[in-house]
């Protein structure tokens, strides 16, 4: 079974478009939390998308695989640093994570890939 990166985000930002509507005031903040998460003081924003996508594979979330694999290939990060994040996601969490870590590794493939 492959999973298509591109397609689960797009899935899910549609229906989060639909919360958004039913739940504006938790929607609206779950985005000033993310906001304020992911400002840049002493950490880079390419580092917060390491760990995010690395707690992603620790968590199972194939969105949140897309999500942060995307960002990470446009913030230029190369295929040797999202392996290597994902090693250490892998030593935390065991084989759930080894699984999670390979399809992290093809969501960033698929988002770093020319179109």
């Amino acid at each position: 079974m492959s999973k298509d990166y591109k397609e689960i985000i797009g899935d899910i930002s549609a229906y989060t478009g639909e919360l958004r509507k039913l739940i504006p005031d938790t929607m609206n903040g779950f985005t000033a939390m993310a906001k304020a998460a992911t400002q840049t003081k002493a950490i880079d924003e390419k580092t917060k998308e390491m760990i995010a996508l690395a707690l992603g594979v620790a968590a199972h979330c194939d969105g949140c695989l897309g999500f942060h694999a995307k960002a990470l290939a446009r913030l230029g990060a190369t295929r040797e640093e999202v392996a290597e994040v994902l090693g250490m996601a892998v030593y935390m969490g065991g084989g759930p994570s080894l699984m999670y870590a390979a399809d992290a590794l093809r969501s960033y493939d698929q988002f770093a890939a020319k179109e």
